[in-house]
């Protein structure tokens, strides 16, 4: 049946440029609507479940956090300060913390992770917490792979998603999702903040890179929802980062503030080709980039805490109506502007479902239960982001 709209038929031609190969798979995957949900999920068992619950434990399901974030007899301020601490198994202290502020799911690094029985025993600790949170990583392939970097584990490496770009199969970056999915779903995974929908286009790019599929969008796109479709197949949920588009910039946004200077016309040219087709394969997250995109908005506000990047473009102009997540707030071009507490408040207001990795849990889940009872922010508002959460989560039980 064909179902494709305007939009995508006009994506296809361009693809159609390229490979007949790569326009057949693209149109098979577009025209079938797929959506990576792993089991339906009925709007009456969300409902359910969300009058069930209190107000803090609303909120806590819109906080994704690092294992470290539960322990709070760890301070940090760099990076390289949580290498050593090789925080691999959950403690007394963190089963407190979720217990007062019970976070919707918990984000692995490399230094979280040991070796394979390691790993299994702290992911299964992990889904005993209270608030059992999902258990997401990210596992991109080449160099962003946390676990395919590490020795001891038996898997399959990849170069990276441009060497499969390159080869311009899109069965490449199908087999590529698959390979990662399946190990991670063997060691209790649920999501994989992969793949990377940018779009390639500044060679002085320090942060995307070789991360891309490609530095053209009529390749990138029949790439991503290949890569989401293989990740589904497996069992895991993808992701697809950085909205409104990270590969157009030259500063990594780890450290401060980075910009692109399109205007949102470029922008539907090249970087929402590849999120225009991952929205319409049904990508169930869509990760933000904290960049500035001020052709577009008007401001230098990163994208993260823009309503207009997140609500009138994302979900209004382009009709996504899946979960956002914020990349991590604890990255410097967050945290060199704004405290936790205005970070957390100001991205749910711009749009935002989840608050991935805020540098104070406590400061930002604290600022969030305020901003409700104070009507900043509408109980009403944090229930639309609980129903998505809840409907992901709700597919793997």
């Amino acid at each position: 049946m064909e179902i494709i709209n305007l939009s995508t038929q006009a994506i296809i031609k361009r693809v159609a440029k390229f490979s007949p190969v790569i326009m057949l798979v693209f149109t098979l995957l577009l025209s079938s609507c797929s959506d990576d949900d792993p089991t339906p999920v009925s709007p009456d068992e969300v409902e359910v479940t969300l009058k069930q619950m209190t107000l803090r434990e609303k909120i806590g399901q819109m906080f994704f956090v690092r294992p470290e974030t539960l322990d709070t007899t760890i301070h940090w301020k760099e990076y390289a300060e949580l290498i050593p601490l090789e925080l691999q198994e959950v403690n007394d202290c963190m089963k407190k913390v979720d217990a007062k502020y019970p976070v919707g799911g918990v984000i692995l690094f490399a230094w979280n992770i040991k070796d394979e029985s390691q790993l299994v025993q702290f992911t299964s600790q992990i889904k005993a917490l209270k608030s059992k949170p999902l258990l997401c990583i990210d596992e991109e392939g080449g160099r962003v792979a946390r676990i395919a970097n590490n020795d001891r584990f038996p898997v399959k490496k990849f170069e990276s998603m441009a060497a499969i770009g390159a080869t311009g199969e899109p069965q490449e970056a199908y087999n590529c999702g698959n390979t990662i999915g399946s190990y991670l779903k063997k060691y209790g995974f649920d999501i994989d903040f992969a793949p990377v929908a940018d779009v390639n286009t500044n060679p002085e790019n320090v942060v995307i890179g070789a991360r891309a599929f490609s530095d053209d969008p009529a390749v990138a796109a029949p790439m991503v929802v290949n890569y989401l479709q293989g990740l589904k197949d497996a069992g895991i949920t993808g992701c697809i980062k950085h909205f409104p588009g990270h590969g157009d910039t030259k500063a990594d946004t780890h450290f401060g503030y980075a910009s692109s200077q399109k205007t949102w016309k470029e922008m539907l040219q090249c970087e929402m080709v590849t999120f225009k087709a991952g929205i319409q394969w049904g990508s169930q997250i869509i990760m933000t980039a904290h960049i500035g995109a001020p052709n577009v908005t008007g401001s230098d506000v990163p994208s993260t805490l823009s309503p207009i990047i997140l609500q009138d473009k994302l979900r209004g102009e382009l009709g996504y109506q899946n979960i956002i997540i914020t990349d991590a707030m604890e990255m410097g071009a967050i945290t060199q502007q704004y405290s936790s507490a205005e970070a957390a408040v100001g991205s749910i207001q711009a749009g935002v479902d989840i608050v991935l990795c805020p540098k104070n849990l406590t400061e930002a889940f604290e600022a969030v239960v305020k901003a409700v009872e104070q009507g900043s922010i509408t109980e009403a508002r944090i229930n639309e982001s609980v129903r998505r959460i809840l409907k992901l989560k709700m597919s793997y039980q």
